[in-house]
């Protein structure tokens, strides 16, 4: 038996070490494509480039789609601030999603809405919509509700504002999330400045907007996150956008653009079918779905990252809806893996086939499953005595080790580019988290990702829930309004 348990332990233990070195190499070249990335971003002349932007009249028109389910907690504040956008063409698009409770009532008293007759082309199949809403008042002249019938999915309600869209770009959020005024200058420049390739959505970096301030939807003051779930996540999101999506982006690899802010080619996304109401992962389905149509049609195209933070979004601040969240994104994951097997590795599809969907299928869909059965091994080899300890541990604080480095370089690199904090004293206490995220939140992601791919193994049903917002907390009398 010891030897049968010796020959799976090489066999496992070979594995895992090539699997760990991969891992931790594209890590770092991540981290060096970031860095060079965030250097390019930040040498160009943007306030130039914005103010051509803003007094041309060639400027693409944007629609911002916003889809809303029981938010009437933060409704009126969150609509206030898509109201301060600093763009000359676009429109906003509210999507009550047949919420039960009086978001769309205070919508429309608060705007002074009432309802119109409008051309509402089907091109995406969705629920009914029952009502479309604009504003008396020429000061909302921009904003449009649509009242529908609850689809249980965001994707149904996102493909309601689609179809109502006037303009060739749209940028989807949530709406819960506070944008920075310049966000729609900001994620149409790749698209005005790209001119090889077709750039067919663009995102840039969210925060965690749960300690920060905010003063009639605009952010005042950036602060981390006083709790430490939200700390952890603001921890997460640093290093995933910062370090990730723009390492990503400088090689044209970008495996998704977030749901929470994502600028998209409307032409490309209603012929990919637009997004998949059936998706627990609506955003990076209709990411991967709008890549495979562009190789179908031969379309050169791009996806591009921007640096900068113009997102705040609140993020769960209890285990119980956290575990809610996580469960979903990782059951999307598995569903989607599932339903475009067909592009893996498949030299048809470029860097999508060769190099998006191998990494997301070896490194984010197989690592909660690798890391669980790499401590039922651990714990099988303790028993028959067969682990060498001081390897065992060395080996364990050097991956520690590398993980709180990178996580903290993210931190750090991010800080020095744009200060989004106000005294180093704020970044050294963010700088600390990483040291806690191995052993308190780390295992908290795995375990979620499992239930994810369970409840995807076995059908179980789920619905787009209430994330029982508190809402924001609003800048002290006297602050200044000057954002970041």
């Amino acid at each position: 038996m010891l030897k049968v348990w010796e020959t799976i332990g090489r066999f496992y233990e070979n594995g895992i070490f090539i699997y760990g070195t991969i891992l931790l190499t594209s890590y770092a070249l991540l981290a060096i494509c970031s860095i060079i990335a965030v250097r390019n971003y930040a040498k160009k002349d943007t306030f130039h480039q914005e103010n051509i932007l803003l007094s041309s009249p060639l400027a693409p028109g944007i629609t911002v789609l916003a889809p809303a389910f029981n938010e009437g907690l933060t409704i009126i504040f969150n609509v206030r601030s898509l109201l301060t956008l600093n763009y000359p063409k676009y429109e906003i698009i509210i999507v009550n999603d047949g919420s039960t409770d009086n978001s769309l009532e205070q919508m429309i008293k608060e705007f002074e809405l009432t309802k119109v007759d409008f051309a509402y082309n089907i091109k995406i199949r969705t629920k009914p919509v029952r009502n479309i809403y604009k504003s008396t008042n020429p000061a909302y002249a921009k904003l449009m509700v649509i009242d529908k019938v609850n689809g249980k999915s965001k994707a149904d309600a996102v493909n309601a504002g689609i179809n109502a869209a006037s303009y060739n770009y749209f940028l989807c959020t949530d709406v819960d999330c506070i944008l920075d005024k310049n966000t729609l200058l900001e994620l149409i420049k790749p698209v005005m400045q790209e001119r090889k390739k077709r750039v067919i959505a663009t995102g840039a970096t969210l925060r965690i907007a749960n300690s920060c301030e905010f003063d009639q939807g605009v952010m005042t003051r950036m602060r981390p996150p006083k709790e430490l779930l939200p700390r952890f996540q603001e921890v997460e999101y640093i290093r995933a956008f910062v370090l990730g999506k723009m390492g990503w982006s400088l090689l044209n690899c970008v495996p998704n653009v977030s749901g929470g802010l994502g600028l998209f080619d409307k032409e490309i996304a209603i012929r990919s079918g637009g997004y998949d109401h059936s998706s627990f992962g609506e955003d990076m389905e209709l990411m991967t779905r709008m890549c495979r149509y562009a190789y179908d049609n031969k379309i050169d195209y791009a996806i591009r990252y921007i640096p900068k933070t113009l997102c705040w979004t609140e993020a769960p601040v209890t285990v119980r809806i956290f575990n809610r969240q996580r469960t979903r994104w990782a059951r999307g994951l598995a569903q989607l893996m599932y339903a475009h097997f067909n592009m893996f590795l498949n030299p048809r599809y470029g860097r999508m086939g060769m190099i998006i969907f191998p990494y997301n299928f070896f490194f984010e869909l197989l690592a909660p499953i690798i890391e669980i059965t790499g401590v039922i091994y651990y714990i099988m080899m303790s028993v028959f005595g067969l682990i060498n300890w001081p390897t065992a541990l060395l080996l364990l604080l050097f991956v520690y080790t590398y993980s709180v480095m990178i996580t903290t370089i993210a931190i750090l690199w991010d800080q020095l580019t744009f200060r989004y904090y106000k005294t180093w004293r704020e970044v050294a206490y963010l700088c600390m988290t990483p040291f806690m995220e191995f052993f308190l939140y780390h295992p908290m992601i795995v375990f979620f990702a499992l239930r994810g791919y369970f409840n995807f193994l076995t059908g179980r049903k789920s619905s787009w829930g209430n994330m029982q917002r508190r809402g924001f907390r609003s800048a002290q009398p006297g602050a200044t309004a000057a954002a970041k």
